[in-house]
Protein backbone atom coordinates (compact mmCIF):
# COMPACT_ATOMS: atom_id res chain seq x y z
CA UNK A 1 0.00 0.00 0.00
CA UNK A 2 0.98 3.96 -0.54
CA UNK A 3 2.24 5.56 2.37
CA UNK A 4 1.72 8.84 3.43
CA UNK A 5 3.42 11.33 6.06
CA UNK A 6 1.25 12.65 8.77
CA UNK A 7 3.48 15.20 10.18
CA UNK A 8 7.17 12.87 11.27
CA UNK A 9 4.72 9.75 10.37
CA UNK A 10 5.25 7.69 8.07
CA UNK A 11 1.76 5.56 7.76
CA UNK A 12 0.01 3.48 5.29
CA UNK A 13 -2.28 5.96 3.59
CA UNK A 14 -5.53 4.07 4.79
CA UNK A 15 -5.33 3.14 8.25
CA UNK A 16 -7.70 0.72 10.31
CA UNK A 17 -10.21 2.14 13.76
CA UNK A 18 -10.30 -0.93 15.98
CA UNK A 19 -13.41 0.56 18.15
CA UNK A 20 -15.73 -2.05 16.60
CA UNK A 21 -14.10 -5.13 18.23
CA UNK A 22 -14.70 -3.69 21.64
CA UNK A 23 -17.21 -1.00 21.22
CA UNK A 24 -19.95 1.12 19.43
CA UNK A 25 -21.04 -1.54 16.97
CA UNK A 26 -22.71 -4.11 18.64
CA UNK A 27 -22.05 -7.03 19.99
CA UNK A 28 -18.71 -7.30 19.61
CA UNK A 29 -16.85 -10.36 18.06
CA UNK A 30 -14.64 -13.05 19.81
CA UNK A 31 -11.55 -12.12 21.05
CA UNK A 32 -9.78 -14.36 18.55
CA UNK A 33 -11.21 -13.13 15.41
CA UNK A 34 -10.92 -9.64 16.20
CA UNK A 35 -6.95 -10.61 16.52
CA UNK A 36 -6.88 -12.42 13.59
CA UNK A 37 -8.88 -9.71 11.71
CA UNK A 38 -5.99 -6.82 12.56
CA UNK A 39 -3.24 -8.91 11.82
CA UNK A 40 -5.38 -10.23 8.16
CA UNK A 41 -5.32 -5.97 7.95
CA UNK A 42 -1.55 -5.76 8.89
CA UNK A 43 -0.72 -8.71 6.18
CA UNK A 44 -3.03 -6.58 3.60
CA UNK A 45 -0.21 -3.52 3.88
CA UNK A 46 -1.97 -1.15 6.75
CA UNK A 47 0.62 -0.25 9.18
CA UNK A 48 -1.48 2.85 10.83
CA UNK A 49 -4.30 1.40 13.95
CA UNK A 50 -6.01 3.50 15.66
CA UNK A 51 -7.28 2.59 19.38
CA UNK A 52 -8.29 4.43 22.95
CA UNK A 53 -8.38 3.50 26.53
CA UNK A 54 -11.72 4.09 26.61
CA UNK A 55 -12.98 1.65 23.81
CA UNK A 56 -14.33 -1.14 25.96
CA UNK A 57 -18.25 -2.63 25.72
CA UNK A 58 -20.57 -0.45 26.32
CA UNK A 59 -17.69 2.49 27.68
CA UNK A 60 -17.70 0.44 31.17
CA UNK A 61 -14.10 0.13 31.10
CA UNK A 62 -10.62 0.67 30.23
CA UNK A 63 -8.15 -1.01 28.04
CA UNK A 64 -10.29 -3.72 26.20
CA UNK A 65 -9.66 -2.54 22.79
CA UNK A 66 -5.72 -1.22 23.58
CA UNK A 67 -5.11 -5.23 24.94
CA UNK A 68 -6.68 -7.00 21.44
CA UNK A 69 -4.22 -4.82 19.07
CA UNK A 70 -1.50 -4.95 21.45
CA UNK A 71 -1.87 -8.98 21.39
CA UNK A 72 -2.51 -8.95 17.44
CA UNK A 73 0.62 -6.54 16.59
CA UNK A 74 3.07 -7.39 19.45
CA UNK A 75 5.26 -9.78 17.02
CA UNK A 76 5.41 -6.88 14.17
CA UNK A 77 5.27 -3.98 16.61
CA UNK A 78 8.29 -2.49 14.83
CA UNK A 79 6.66 -2.44 11.80
CA UNK A 80 3.33 -0.44 12.58
CA UNK A 81 2.54 2.64 13.83
CA UNK A 82 -0.16 2.64 16.66
CA UNK A 83 -2.44 5.84 17.68
CA UNK A 84 -4.07 5.49 21.12
CA UNK A 85 -6.08 8.48 23.48
CA UNK A 86 -6.43 9.54 26.57
CA UNK A 87 -9.82 10.07 27.79
CA UNK A 88 -10.81 12.37 30.75
CA UNK A 89 -13.90 13.92 32.24
CA UNK A 90 -15.07 17.56 31.83
CA UNK A 91 -13.05 18.46 34.83
CA UNK A 92 -9.84 17.68 33.19
CA UNK A 93 -7.08 17.22 34.76
CA UNK A 94 -7.85 18.72 38.25
CA UNK A 95 -5.42 20.63 40.36
CA UNK A 96 -2.29 17.99 39.98
CA UNK A 97 0.14 17.58 37.81
CA UNK A 98 -1.10 17.44 33.68
CA UNK A 99 2.42 15.61 33.18
CA UNK A 100 1.73 13.47 35.90
CA UNK A 101 -1.75 12.42 34.76
CA UNK A 102 -0.62 11.83 31.05
CA UNK A 103 2.52 10.31 31.77
CA UNK A 104 0.17 7.51 34.31
CA UNK A 105 -2.68 7.36 31.63
CA UNK A 106 0.12 6.73 29.00
CA UNK A 107 2.08 3.90 30.82
CA UNK A 108 -1.20 2.03 31.43
CA UNK A 109 -2.06 2.04 27.95
CA UNK A 110 1.90 0.98 27.28
CA UNK A 111 1.16 -2.03 29.18
CA UNK A 112 -1.80 -3.38 27.26
CA UNK A 113 -0.45 -2.49 23.83
CA UNK A 114 2.61 -4.24 25.07
CA UNK A 115 5.32 -1.69 23.87
CA UNK A 116 7.53 0.69 25.66
CA UNK A 117 6.50 3.78 23.77
CA UNK A 118 3.30 4.88 21.48
CA UNK A 119 3.55 6.34 18.31
CA UNK A 120 1.16 9.15 18.27
CA UNK A 121 -0.84 10.20 21.29
CA UNK A 122 -4.24 12.10 21.70
CA UNK A 123 -6.36 14.02 23.92
CA UNK A 124 -9.25 12.21 23.07
CA UNK A 125 -11.71 15.14 24.32
CA UNK A 126 -11.00 18.80 25.11
CA UNK A 127 -11.56 19.11 28.92
CA UNK A 128 -11.78 21.93 31.52
CA UNK A 129 -7.95 22.19 31.48
CA UNK A 130 -6.30 25.15 29.35
CA UNK A 131 -4.74 23.38 26.44
CA UNK A 132 -1.26 24.97 26.37
CA UNK A 133 -1.23 23.04 29.48
CA UNK A 134 -1.56 20.12 27.71
CA UNK A 135 0.39 20.37 24.74
CA UNK A 136 3.59 21.30 27.06
CA UNK A 137 3.10 17.73 29.07
CA UNK A 138 2.55 16.57 26.08
CA UNK A 139 5.87 17.87 24.27
CA UNK A 140 7.79 16.63 27.46
CA UNK A 141 6.62 13.13 26.98
CA UNK A 142 7.58 13.45 23.06
CA UNK A 143 11.19 14.75 24.46
CA UNK A 144 11.46 11.84 26.91
CA UNK A 145 10.96 9.43 23.85
CA UNK A 146 7.94 8.18 25.06
CA UNK A 147 5.59 9.22 21.97
CA UNK A 148 6.83 9.93 19.04
CA UNK A 149 3.80 12.80 18.03
CA UNK A 150 0.90 13.97 19.64
CA UNK A 151 -2.66 14.92 18.56
CA UNK A 152 -6.26 16.22 19.78
CA UNK A 153 -9.40 14.89 18.63
CA UNK A 154 -12.60 16.92 17.57
CA UNK A 155 -11.27 20.38 18.09
CA UNK A 156 -11.55 23.51 15.70
CA UNK A 157 -8.98 25.68 14.53
CA UNK A 158 -8.20 27.87 17.83
CA UNK A 159 -8.04 24.85 19.73
CA UNK A 160 -5.36 23.83 17.51
CA UNK A 161 -3.62 27.09 16.91
CA UNK A 162 -3.45 27.31 20.87
CA UNK A 163 -1.54 24.18 21.29
CA UNK A 164 0.57 24.46 18.03
CA UNK A 165 2.28 27.47 19.64
CA UNK A 166 3.02 25.58 22.40
CA UNK A 167 4.67 22.35 21.28
CA UNK A 168 4.01 20.98 17.43
CA UNK A 169 1.04 18.64 16.60
CA UNK A 170 1.57 15.17 14.72
CA UNK A 171 -2.00 14.81 13.61
CA UNK A 172 -5.71 16.15 14.32
CA UNK A 173 -8.30 13.26 14.73
CA UNK A 174 -12.07 14.70 13.76
CA UNK A 175 -15.21 13.43 11.90
CA UNK A 176 -14.60 13.92 8.26
CA UNK A 177 -16.95 12.62 5.35
CA UNK A 178 -19.07 13.32 2.10
CA UNK A 179 -21.56 14.16 4.67
CA UNK A 180 -20.07 15.57 7.30
CA UNK A 181 -17.76 18.29 5.94
CA UNK A 182 -17.18 21.20 8.80
CA UNK A 183 -13.38 20.77 8.73
CA UNK A 184 -12.93 21.73 4.72
CA UNK A 185 -13.82 25.72 5.64
CA UNK A 186 -10.86 26.10 7.89
CA UNK A 187 -9.24 23.01 10.26
CA UNK A 188 -7.78 21.14 6.97
CA UNK A 189 -6.42 23.94 5.55
CA UNK A 190 -4.75 24.80 8.50
CA UNK A 191 -3.28 21.36 9.20
CA UNK A 192 -2.10 21.34 5.80
CA UNK A 193 -0.60 24.60 5.88
CA UNK A 194 1.22 23.54 9.31
CA UNK A 195 2.48 20.21 8.56
CA UNK A 196 -0.59 18.26 10.76
CA UNK A 197 -1.79 14.89 9.30
CA UNK A 198 -5.15 14.60 9.69
CA UNK A 199 -7.13 11.84 10.55
CA UNK A 200 -10.72 11.55 9.54
CA UNK A 201 -12.58 8.81 11.76
CA UNK A 202 -16.24 7.58 10.47
CA UNK A 203 -15.42 8.50 6.56
CA UNK A 204 -18.09 6.46 5.37
CA UNK A 205 -20.43 8.03 7.76
CA UNK A 206 -21.06 4.82 9.99
CA UNK A 207 -21.53 3.08 6.69
CA UNK A 208 -24.10 5.39 5.27
CA UNK A 209 -22.48 6.23 1.86
CA UNK A 210 -21.49 2.17 1.75
CA UNK A 211 -24.76 1.98 0.28
CA UNK A 212 -25.82 -0.69 2.31
CA UNK A 213 -27.76 1.03 5.14
CA UNK A 214 -31.43 1.23 4.20
CA UNK A 215 -34.39 2.05 5.88
CA UNK A 216 -35.15 -1.55 6.70
CA UNK A 217 -31.95 -1.92 8.28
CA UNK A 218 -31.97 -3.12 12.46
CA UNK A 219 -29.18 -2.09 14.20
CA UNK A 220 -28.55 -3.94 17.30
CA UNK A 221 -29.73 -2.47 20.28
CA UNK A 222 -26.94 -2.28 23.08
CA UNK A 223 -24.35 -0.40 22.81
CA UNK A 224 -24.69 0.80 18.62
CA UNK A 225 -23.84 4.54 17.55
CA UNK A 226 -25.67 3.85 14.35
CA UNK A 227 -28.82 4.71 16.59
CA UNK A 228 -28.09 7.58 16.98
CA UNK A 229 -26.32 8.88 14.22
CA UNK A 230 -28.35 11.81 12.41
CA UNK A 231 -27.54 10.48 8.85
CA UNK A 232 -28.78 7.17 9.32
CA UNK A 233 -32.30 8.09 11.21
CA UNK A 234 -35.33 6.79 9.27
CA UNK A 235 -36.28 9.82 8.81
CA UNK A 236 -33.36 11.11 7.25
CA UNK A 237 -31.69 8.05 5.50
CA UNK A 238 -35.07 8.70 2.85
CA UNK A 239 -33.49 12.33 2.25
CA UNK A 240 -29.63 11.35 1.85
CA UNK A 241 -30.34 8.57 -0.68
CA UNK A 242 -29.33 10.57 -3.54
CA UNK A 243 -25.71 11.64 -2.19
CA UNK A 244 -25.68 7.57 -2.06
CA UNK A 245 -26.94 6.71 -5.46
CA UNK A 246 -24.30 9.46 -6.73
CA UNK A 247 -21.62 7.40 -4.75
CA UNK A 248 -22.83 3.93 -6.32
CA UNK A 249 -22.97 5.51 -9.43
CA UNK A 250 -19.35 6.54 -9.44
CA UNK A 251 -18.05 2.86 -8.10
CA UNK A 252 -19.86 1.13 -11.30
CA UNK A 253 -18.09 3.20 -13.08
CA UNK A 254 -14.89 3.37 -11.43
CA UNK A 255 -15.38 -0.97 -10.65
CA UNK A 256 -14.97 -0.15 -7.10
CA UNK A 257 -17.10 -0.02 -3.71
CA UNK A 258 -19.08 3.00 -2.76
CA UNK A 259 -16.88 3.04 0.52
CA UNK A 260 -14.04 2.67 -1.37
CA UNK A 261 -15.39 5.66 -3.58
CA UNK A 262 -15.92 7.81 -0.51
CA UNK A 263 -12.55 7.00 0.79
CA UNK A 264 -10.89 7.74 -2.00
CA UNK A 265 -12.50 10.71 -2.42
CA UNK A 266 -10.59 12.42 0.41
CA UNK A 267 -7.47 10.94 -0.51
CA UNK A 268 -7.79 12.97 -3.36
CA UNK A 269 -8.93 15.84 -1.91
CA UNK A 270 -5.72 16.18 0.78
CA UNK A 271 -2.35 14.96 0.75
CA UNK A 272 -1.97 14.84 4.31
CA UNK A 273 -5.41 13.08 4.90
CA UNK A 274 -5.45 9.19 6.40
CA UNK A 275 -8.75 7.79 6.81
CA UNK A 276 -9.22 5.13 9.46
CA UNK A 277 -12.41 3.11 8.56
CA UNK A 278 -13.40 0.56 11.31
CA UNK A 279 -15.15 -2.44 10.63
CA UNK A 280 -15.88 -5.55 13.08
CA UNK A 281 -15.87 -7.85 9.49
CA UNK A 282 -12.74 -9.02 7.98
CA UNK A 283 -14.27 -8.52 4.68
CA UNK A 284 -14.76 -4.95 4.61
CA UNK A 285 -12.27 -4.42 6.75
CA UNK A 286 -10.08 -5.58 3.33
CA UNK A 287 -12.45 -3.68 1.56
CA UNK A 288 -11.89 -0.17 3.08
CA UNK A 289 -7.82 -0.82 2.66
CA UNK A 290 -8.45 -1.36 -1.16
CA UNK A 291 -9.64 1.96 -1.51
CA UNK A 292 -6.48 2.75 -2.03
CA UNK A 293 -6.17 1.25 -5.11
CA UNK A 294 -8.70 3.52 -6.08
CA UNK A 295 -7.74 6.83 -7.84
CA UNK A 296 -9.81 9.31 -8.87
CA UNK A 297 -8.96 11.75 -11.63
CA UNK A 298 -8.75 15.58 -10.88
CA UNK A 299 -11.67 15.83 -13.68
CA UNK A 300 -13.69 12.80 -11.89
CA UNK A 301 -12.98 14.89 -8.49
CA UNK A 302 -13.85 18.19 -9.78
CA UNK A 303 -17.34 16.71 -11.15
CA UNK A 304 -18.06 14.36 -8.15
CA UNK A 305 -17.38 17.20 -6.22
CA UNK A 306 -19.71 19.51 -8.08
CA UNK A 307 -22.15 17.10 -7.59
CA UNK A 308 -22.13 16.69 -3.89
CA UNK A 309 -22.61 20.39 -3.41
CA UNK A 310 -25.63 20.13 -4.78
CA UNK A 311 -27.24 17.82 -2.53
CA UNK A 312 -28.57 18.56 0.68
CA UNK A 313 -27.58 16.58 3.63
CA UNK A 314 -30.19 15.40 5.77
CA UNK A 315 -28.62 15.02 9.69
CA UNK A 316 -25.64 16.71 11.00
CA UNK A 317 -23.27 15.02 13.82
CA UNK A 318 -20.73 17.64 13.84
CA UNK A 319 -18.64 18.14 17.40
CA UNK A 320 -21.89 16.47 19.02
CA UNK A 321 -20.04 13.21 19.65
Amino acid sequence: MKTRMLHNLEVSEVGMGCMAFSHGYGQIPPEQYSIEAIRGAYEHGCTFFDTAEVYSPGLSGTGHNERIVGKALHDVRDNVVLATKLFLGRGGFGGGSVYDELRAHLEASMRRLQTDHVELYYLHRVSGTPIERVAEAMGQLVEEGFIDGWGLSQVDVDIIDRAQRVYPLTAIQNIYSMVERDVEAAVLPYCEAHDIGFVPFSPIASGLLSGKVTTKTKFETFDDVRTWVPQLSKRNLAGNQPIVELVMRYAEAKGATPAQISLAWMLAKWPHVVPIPGSKNKGRIIENLDASKVELTADELKALDAELGELKVYGHRGFSR
